[in-house]
């Protein structure tokens, strides 16, 4: 007989009491066993999940004590340097979270980290109003004064007037609390709605399909796995928080308009936006008496607009230009896809001179260089080394290709030189793991878009060949040089004369692992039946 203890009897009634009325017994059968795939790349996009539940958990606690307020108060708080100075009242509630509130610096240090880990959480900058945050914004301002005819409009209408006006904190921080946490927190809502409903990406491997997920179930092995990797996550953050100063807004001192902050830096996911804005030169236009700051509307608006529309628009381009429509669900190993792969890391390589651009002073001085010189060889740079980044990288993606090509059909290179029975020697080939051959073997055939008629057969013009041929080309950039993958049954024959030739080395292997070593002779290496002393040898002679 089973006896069951009082809890589990009220946790079996209330999941009783639950499912007649939700049905959710049928829910939670369907769900807990769902699978997800386990590859070290996930925790990629948990970490961006947690470190976004960090920064509302720290930011509740930072609500409590914070006031955005830009009204002037004197300082009388703990830190003495700046006893007695006027400032504004949301810079001195920053100060006492700082130096008064238990645990508060703690917790503005682990909302800050926790901040840059996840890029997205941005918006809370320049709240405590000091004068780094205030330095920074001055470069808003300034870009979106850049914006024709309507620039100055904007500006008043988000300080409120003058810069940097009387209501700019409490804006930013309505906004800061509510509208962009709102928006991020409704975002991973139906991001993790979509990866629930949806098959999830996997890597290629043994089994794995675009039809099939090959994994670990929710329930137990993902949720343990999941929550333990939350409090690591948090854990570290802490960490840091507790001993990796960052933003000491009480060196900085309060905002005043008439200053800037010396060495300010911007964090680094705006790092691009200000190298591209050092980077520009000081070009204005001056049309029907309204001035266009090109050096500043170019980097700061039209860059950055460019960027991410691309960014946003790229899936469908791709599959546009290629007419590729179908699902994917394994992923492509980079050098599988060689012009992806080509723009990617072109894109890596001008995100990174922009970059570098950003902070051109600190190099200069590092390194005891012109500032003009590293801010000239950037501007070259930018429209150069990209492209040559691209070619390089898709050459290799197409050499790899080939090397996954000899793979399949003469498997691996041991190193090992064989002398066969005849006189030949032969460099002994292994044959592919299951694993490798089911990655090597993933790489899925494009074939470019054929290139359209001008007429049909009835002599009827094709109204939209130019689009049509300007596509076939495209398509023929992305597909045209790729090495074509070997058939199935040229694998198996290939993989079938690796392994016969690996049998040809196995009396080899045999014969060296019969080897012994005496170790009273000077540990010199016997086989079996060998003499062992100098005279055995001599009487076998």
């Amino acid at each position: 007989m089973t006896s069951t203890s009082p809890v589990e009897k009220a946790g079996g009634a209330t999941a009783t009491y639950v499912d007649q009325r939700i049905g959710s017994n049928k829910f939670l059968a369907r769900n807990l066993g769902k699978v997800f795939p386990d590859h070290w790349s996930f925790m990629l996009g948990e970490i961006a999940l947690y470190s976004f539940i960090v920064v509302l958990l720290t930011g509740v606690f930072l609500t409590l004590f914070f006031k955005p307020s830009m009204v002037e108060v004197v300082y009388d708080g703990s830190y003495v340097p700046l006893k007695g100075i006027k400032m504004s009242e949301a810079y001195a509630s920053s100060l006492d979270i700082s130096f008064d509130i238990r645990g508060g610096l703690l917790l503005r240090q682990m909302h800050h980290w926790s901040a840059l880990i996840f890029v997205a959480a941005m918006a809370g900058y320049s709240l405590p109003d000091d004068l780094l945050s205030g330095t920074g914004l001055q470069i808003a301002r300034g870009i979106m004064q850049a914006a024709p005819i309507v620039g100055t409009w904007m500006a008043f209408l988000l300080f409120g007037g003058e810069f940097p006006g009387t209501d700019f904190i409490s804006r930013l921080y309505g906004v800061h609390i509510l509208l962009i946490p709102g928006l991020i927190l409704a975002l991973v809502t139906v991001h993790l709605m979509l990866v629930w409903t949806q098959k999830h990406t996997q890597f290629p491997g043994p089994g794995r399909t675009n039809d099939n997920v090959v994994g670990y179930p929710l329930l137990p092995v993902y949720m343990a796995k999941a929550g333990g990797f939350f409090f690591i996550v948090f854990g570290i953050v802490a960490f840091v928080g507790g001993l990796v100063t960052i933003n000491p807004i009480w060196l900085f001192g309060p905002f005043t308009p008439d200053q800037v902050s010396a060495g300010s830096q911007p964090d680094w996911y705006i790092g691009f936006l200000d190298g591209a804005l050092r980077m520009m030169p000081n070009w204005e236009t001056v049309i029907f008496g309204w001035t266009i700051s090109w050096n500043i509307m170019v980097p700061a608006m039209i860059l950055p607009g460019i960027l991410f529309t691309v960014l946003a628009l790229y899936p469908f381009i791709e599959a546009w230009v290629t007419g590729d429509k179908g699902e994917h669900n394994l992923l492509d190993r980079p050098r599988n896809a060689p012009t992806r792969t080509g723009f990617g890391m072109m894109a890596i390589t001008f995100y990174a001179l922009l970059w570098i651009g950003g902070a051109n002073d600190i190099i200069a001085v590092a390194f005891d260089l012109s500032i003009n010189a590293i801010t000239w060889f950037l501007r070259v740079a930018i429209f150069v080394i990209p492209p040559i980044v691209f070619w390089i990288t898709r050459r290799t993606c197409l050499g790899l290709q080939r090397k996954d090509q000899e793979k399949l059909l003469h498997g691996y290179e041991s190193g090992r030189v064989l002398r066969l029975p005849h006189g030949e020697f032969v460099e002994v080939h292994q044959p592919l793991s299951v694993k490798d051959l089911a990655v090597i073997s993933s790489k899925t055939e494009h074939v470019p878009l054929p290139a359209p008629e001008k007429a049909d057969a009835d002599g009827v013009r094709n109204k939209h060949y130019k689009l049509q041929m300007r596509r076939h080309k495209l398509s023929s950039f992305f597909y045209k040089e790729s090495y074509v993958r070997p058939t199935d049954e040229e694998i198996e024959a290939g993989q079938h004369h690796v392994a016969h030739d690996a049998e040809l080395e196995a009396p080899l292997h045999a014969y060296e692992d019969a080897d012994q070593i005496n170790r009273a002779h000077g540990g010199v290496l016997h086989h079996p039946g060998m003499a062992e002393t100098n005279a055995e040898q001599e009487s076998q002679h």
